[in-house]
This record gives C-alpha cells, structure tokens and sequence, in this order.
C-alpha cells in the first residue's frame, strides 16, 4: 500500500483509513453524512493525491491528446480544462480524465489512481507514431479538493489571485498558502464549487495547515471518499469501475457530449456509426419510491418482476433522505418518468427514472 504525503495527518485525525487503488486512503472521519453536509453548506477538504498526473509537452503534445482523447483539445485555450475520455478500439473506455492546457506546448492529463497504468500504456503505445514528450509525475504531486460554497469566502486570504474570478473548469497556476506555482483549478466532484489544489508533496503539508487555520471560521473540516462518492452521485456522475469501464459505450453512458467527430481518435469511425444508429442500452438515474438503498450490482427489473438491467452505482442521498442510483437498462425503457424496480434481496423495490442531477443545490 502507498501511502499519500498526508496519511500521518489524515492517521493523527483518526480517520479511518481503508486501501484504495493501492493507496492507504481516508474514508471517513466525522462519518459519511456529517462530511457529506459539511460540503453541501459550508467548506470540506479532500486528500485525493491518489489521481494521477502525467505531462504531455512539446510540439507534438497536441497531435498525442487529439488522438487518445474524445473531446476537442485543440479548443483548449491556456489556462483552461476540460473534461473527455480515452476511448479504446472496442468501442469500450479507457478512463475518464481532464487535460488542463498549462502551457503553448504542455498539457496536464488528470486520470484516476486505478488506471495509471492503464493509462499510461495505452497512451504510450499511440505516442510510439507521434513522438510527443510524457511525463508520469503521479508519484510526486499531491491534490487537494477544498469544495463546497464558503471555499472562495475561506480561501482568499491564502492568495492573490481573485479566487471569485476563476470560472468553472479554468485555473490558475499562483501563489497559494506560503507556495509558488500551485495550480488553483475551479473543478471538483462535489457539485457544490470549490477548488482543487495540485502542488509537490513537500509542500503538501504546509498548504494542508494552512487551509486549515484559514477556514477554522467557517467550519472546514476533513472530508473522506465515502462522502466523496456520495456526493458525485448526488450530482449523476460517473465513477470509473462503477458506471463505464473497457466495455462500456460512451453513447451508452451519456457521454456524447464530449465525443467529437471533428477530428480523427482512436476508435472514431466506429464511435460514429454507433452514435448514428443509436445504443441499444442507456444509464440511467433513478429514485426509490419505496424505503431501501440500492447498492452495484442490484438487479433493475420491469413492472413484471423481468431483469432489464443492473444498478452501476446507489446509495441513500444524504441531501434528500431517498435513495437514488445510476444503472443501465434498455434504450425503450430509459425515459424520464418510467416506473421500474429495483431488486434489493427478496423484495423488488419501487423506483422511477429521473433527471439527472439529484441534487438541484
């Protein structure tokens, strides 16, 4: 197991620690919906240097990224990201990832902590024809998520730069907390604002502390992966593992949106054909009409008792006291307003397709 440059802080809170992607990750402190408010209402911070970070840079960088990604990163100005994907050739997903344009020549490929690898070898393989420069620099960076409505009220003093003034998905690359060149990114999982922090682990700490002491006044406190997954559901979207995966499409995952037929990809031909006839299956969001908690894995069933599907991700929603989930099922049944049931041990449980997100703020 890794460890992060913060696990002795996140020991000597006394969270409880927990192996994830092959690191030793807090999941909880305080507990799962006392951290899950603390974000919705006020200001929490999250140790996710597990992701991972690789530095695509040079004249060919762009050529790299336009071949491997879904999305269109020669729209990408300086200073700005984006979110996209890493499709495969089997019409299947590699990872989900946002690429930040640092530089005239040099991006930064945001990707999750159980692809690294993964990723890194299917990128490599492509760049074997292109010849761009990469860098794994996952080891050595660390990444904050500070999230939630009071983070630019209790993170300005920490700054010079107008923390107010830093729209969703651009970035800053500044002084923050004592430190030079940090990147202060308006991006997040939570759906409730905030920023997200990439700095060296030496200087992790140092930033940590000092979040910390700026936000004492608003309440801040350290927030765990539960609530992190709790969270990102409450807002429909996806986790890699959970709702898309090698085999999933992105047109079935409702990611067509960042798929763009403007240039050539890895897989586009295919992607393009797909897209024109349409998937034949669809992820859907759903809420529990009935008392339960969906969890992976549950079986979606018709007004008949019929398996049509199966529930990719569900929990209890903290912020609306029901619970709600994401799974796929036939395209003819995936309309907003159809009735279906989810099967939790013997009893199949009322639920109704809805729009996403679940959480409207």
């Amino acid at each position: 197991m890794k460890d992060t440059a913060l696990t002795k802080t996140h020991e000597a809170l006394q969270a409880k620690m927990v192996p994830f992607a092959g690191y030793n990750m807090p999941v909880s402190y305080a507990g799962v919906n006392i951290e899950h408010e603390t974000v919705r209402k006020g200001v929490g911070v999250f140790d996710v240097s597990h992701m991972g970070e690789f530095l695509i840079s040079g004249p060919k960088a762009i050529d790299l990224i336009q071949k491997v990604s879904s999305n269109d990163a020669s729209k990408l100005e300086i200073n700005k990201a984006q979110y996209s994907y890493l499709p495969n050739e089997d019409g299947g997903i590699v990872d989900d990832l946002i690429i930040y344009r640092i530089k005239e020549e040099q991006y930064l490929l945001v990707v999750n902590a159980s692809n690294i690898d993964k990723d890194w070898n299917h990128i490599s393989t492509y760049n074997e024809a292109i010849g761009a420069e990469m860098r794994n620099i996952s080891e050595g960076y660390s990444l904050l998520a500070i999230q939630g409505p009071k983070a630019i009220e209790a993170m300005q003093s920490l700054t010079s730069v107008d923390l107010a003034a830093i729209k969703f998905y651009t970035f800053k690359v500044a002084d923050f907390a004592g430190v030079e060149n940090v990147i202060i990114s308006a991006t997040g999982y939570t759906g409730s604002g905030g920023f997200e922090i990439y700095c060296k682990n030496e200087e992790a700490k140092q930033i940590w502390d000092k979040i910390f002491e700026a936000g004492a006044s608003y309440g801040i406190a350290p927030i765990g992966l539960a609530a992190r997954d709790t969270l990102r559901l409450e807002m429909g979207y996806c986790l890699y593992g959970n709702d898309i995966n090698d085999t999933t499409s992105p047109f079935e995952a409702g990611l067509g949106w960042i798929t763009k037929f403007t240039k050539d990809f890895v897989n586009s031909e295919a992607l393009a054909k797909e897209k024109a006839h349409g998937p034949e299956r669809k992820l859907i969001a759903f809420e529990l009409t009935e008392r339960g908690i969906p969890r992976q894995d549950y079986d979606i069933v018709d007004t008949q008792g019929k398996k049509i599907g199966v529930v990719t991700s569900g929990t209890m929603s903290p912020s609306l006291n029901k619970g709600i989930g994401l799974g796929y099922v036939p395209t003819v049944l995936s309309s907003i307003g159809t009735e279906i049931h989810i099967q939790i041990r013997k009893k199949a449980v009322a639920a109704t397709v809805v729009k996403l997100p679940f959480y409207k703020g």
